[in-house]
């Protein structure tokens, strides 16, 4: 007999159907695996969710920890004499600024020749720049047949000439331009060798060197007379750069930055409530929708909102009396988001800065509310926490599913195969009960036509 290599072809049965829906059924066995897994990831993910707002709602909280904060000042000029940069160490007030000159550089041109490629030294030599202040004085290396352009080169290329170089056309010639890196008289080039260097080679009508001397800027601030030989003073007003533009008057009115301390603070609300209403949605249910949020019920969420709640409701200490929220403007509602009173927070910042700045920074002694919630977010973040250890249990039910699903696979496709084997035997047996039925019933019809036959013979005897 030949052998069946399709399911049905020896029976008539449809077994290849029915293997279909009985691995159909097994396989349904893998869906509740897949979607622990599933549910699992997507846990990871709410949690990697609560994680990001946590991590900003850390970072404003650094940076109301910082001191230096409340120890920033802005500055605000009146006037176009003076720009002014106020630094930490500057102390509020006004001053009254009157710029008289400004500093300026000096500049010397030396005698002229035809063009800038007239050669100006076959023979090379060294170029005297002198200047107001002889410690600044320097020779340049000149090299042998030299262009004015060469000369001019050689200067820029010289870190110790202390000034710049260039060339300028006068309408008679043409002559080398050298302008101090420095302000002030000082630093002022004030003489050079130009005439004795280029002999021979200069133009016919060479005139003379023209030399503007520099000048140190003359100012006053409030009534105090400063010479300075740059124009950005650093020490005129302690803490404040002041860089001097033209002469004029100008007022400079040195403040403290509650601005920027009032930035951070609703920095530091924004991020709280947006650390909220993100634990909110992963943990509420929608009645509308029958649906619960990946997190609800979850530990992990509570007790970070615990923590963080206590912290914020403990108040501060400052001179053995209690601070409270309060105080800076700040409430906790019903739905347990931070809302502020800008107007108290103003109050407390105009009345009382040290006060504030003690409340969220701390002091010497003790730590200020930022602080403490500092050190609640690094616990809550760090690798031993109850976020990294929720993260950590769920990845590790996802491993021990992902086996499971794999000795279940496992397991299906060999009760698969023994039901193929059992089908092929099944196929075999029908087919051969067909083929004995068939010779059977073959052998029954020629026995039954040979009866017929000798019953008619019967009858002639």
């Amino acid at each position: 007999m030949s052998s069946i290599t399709s399911l049905g072809i020896g029976s008539g049965l449809d077994l290849n159907g029915l293997l279909e829906q009985m691995q159909e059924a097994e396989q349904a066995k893998l869906e509740p695996i897949a979607q622990q897994v599933e549910t699992q990831q997507v846990q990871i993910s709410a949690y990697g969710e609560i994680q990001s707002a946590l991590s900003g709602f850390d970072d404003s909280v650094a940076a109301l920890n910082d001191p230096a904060l409340y120890q920033s000042v802005t500055s605000d000029v009146s006037g176009s004499a003076v720009k002014a940069a106020a630094g930490a160490e500057a102390s509020p007030g006004r001053y009254d600024v009157e710029v008289r000159q400004t500093a300026t550089a000096g500049n010397l041109a030396a005698e002229r020749v035809d063009g800038p490629d007239t050669v100006v030294t076959e023979s090379g030599g060294e170029l005297e720049l002198t200047f107001a202040n002889s410690e600044l004085n320097h020779d340049v290396a000149i090299a042998a047949d030299s262009t004015l352009e060469d000369v001019r080169d050689a200067i820029n290329a010289d870190p110790d000439a202390a000034v710049n170089a260039s060339i300028v056309n006068d309408g008679d010639g043409h002559r080398l331009a050298l302008m101090s890196e420095e302000t002030g008289e000082q630093a002022a080039i004030t003489g050079t060798n130009f005439d004795q260097l280029a002999a021979g080679n200069l133009a016919d009508d060479p005139g003379g060197t023209v030399a503007q001397a520099g000048q140190d800027a003359d100012l006053s601030v409030n009534g105090i007379d400063i010479v300075s030989p740059t124009n950005q003073l650093e020490d005129a007003i302690q803490g404040v750069t002041l860089d001097l533009q033209e002469p004029g008057n100008s007022t400079v009115v040195v403040e403290r930055d509650d601005d920027t301390i009032r930035e951070s603070i609703v920095g530091f609300v924004d991020a709280y409530n947006a650390l909220k209403d993100m634990a909110g949605e992963l943990t509420e249910f929608n009645g509308e929708e029958g649906e619960a949020g990946p997190l609800i019920g979850d530990s992990a969420v509570r007790a970070i909102e615990s923590s963080l709640r206590n912290d914020l409701v403990a108040g501060v200490t400052q001179d053995g009396e209690l601070s409270l929220l309060s105080d800076m403007g700040l409430s906790l509602s019903v739905d347990g988001t931070l809302e502020l009173d800008e107007q108290q927070l103003d109050s407390a910042l105009a009345n009382d800065p040290d006060g504030v700045a003690s409340f969220f920074a701390g002091d010497d002694d003790a730590a200020g509310l930022a602080g403490r919630l500092a050190g609640t977010t690094e616990q809550l973040l760090s690798s031993d926490g109850a976020l990294k250890g929720s993260i950590n249990s769920a990845e590790t039910r996802i491993d021990s599913l992902g086996e499971r699903f794999e000795r279940t696979e496992q397991s299906i496709e060999q009760t698969i195969d023994r039901y193929r084997t059992q089908f092929q035997q099944l196929d075999t047996m029908m087919a051969q009960m067909n083929q004995t039925s068939s010779y059977l019933t073959e052998q029954l019809s020629n026995m039954g036509g040979g009866q017929g036959g000798g019953g008619g013979m019967g009858g002639m005897m």
